[in-house]
């Protein structure tokens, strides 16, 4: 036992891992305070309509070498946002067939890509990293980081400051734009700051499993709780914990950071289903 806590105190001294456990937690944290929101919209499809756009971006940039993926990655992933939404206000195309065309097509031709232009010697490797999480968190630089966190701090800091206005447009819409809130605006902020959540947990969880890391939490919480202040606390501290327990039983055990971050959410939501038939809810 004393020698695992030595091994356990000694992966925490080493930079890398620190750098994962602060980006780990903004990302996680946003991604909650998101999700609450997005499942109580039904807008649950977009984060993984969005994540696999991503993967698409991710590979054009792996594609053209550069420097800082990012940097393509983040402009495309909110530009497909936006994008949807307005998909979603066309008649004749239902937001759900944008969703799944727009995710199927990216992917596609993401992986295409990498097949024609590999970057590395290992593309069954690099796509496989992309899609899971692989080691990403833990090999990110301190630009990267440094990016995150201001990412990060920008999207709490913008959940925080309308949080009244973002509580009136989920749960009435109608009711809210009655009121004089722009609620276009509102769903456009929203879809904004899904793409950037989503960009931001490709590093955690890769692109197939960033819709876990926004729609676990908050369904956890909606089984214990049922005002929309307590399911975003809990969904946020949740979120948070199940990630940091993740990515050090990955250090620990050798596993996959991303699958196994959302194996813990998905024991935390077994566990507060239990909760909730408990208590009656």
């Amino acid at each position: 036992m004393s020698e695992t806590l030595a091994h356990f105190a000694e992966y925490l001294s080493y930079p890398f891992v620190k750098n994962a456990l602060i980006v780990g937690t903004l990302i996680a944290l946003c991604s909650a305070l998101l999700g609450v929101t997005l499942v109580l919209r039904r807008f649950s499809f977009i984060g993984d309509g969005l994540s696999h756009t991503a993967f698409g971006a991710l590979a054009v940039a792996a594609v053209l070498h550069l420097s800082n993926e990012m940097l393509l990655v983040l402009p495309v992933t909110v530009l497909c946002a936006v994008l949807l939404l307005g998909a979603g206000k066309n008649k004749k195309t239902s937001g759900d067939a944008s969703v799944a065309m727009l995710s199927v097509g990216a992917m596609a031709f993401g992986y295409l890509l990498l097949n024609l232009f590999p970057s590395s010697g290992n593309v069954a490797g690099d796509v496989c990293s992309s899609l899971f999480g692989s080691t990403s968190i833990l090999t990110l630089t301190r630009t990267e980081v440094a990016l995150c966190v201001v990412l990060s701090v920008l999207v709490l800091a913008a959940f925080v400051l309308l949080y009244r206005r973002l509580f009136a447009v989920t749960f009435d819409a109608g009711f809210a734009e009655a009121s004089g809130v722009s609620v276009g605006f509102y769903n456009l902020l929203i879809a904004v700051i899904s793409a950037v959540i989503i960009v931001l947990a490709m590093n955690l969880v890769g692109s197939l499993l960033v819709s876990a890391l926004l729609i676990f939490p908050a369904l956890s919480a909606m089984r214990v709780f049922r005002s929309f202040f307590g399911v975003t606390v809990c969904a946020g501290i949740l979120s948070v914990v199940c990630t940091l327990s993740g990515i050090l039983a990955s250090i620990l055990f050798d596993t996959p950071v991303g699958a196994t971050v959302v194996a813990a959410d998905v024991f935390a939501y077994f566990l507060f289903s239990l909760i909730g038939k408990g208590k009656g809810a």
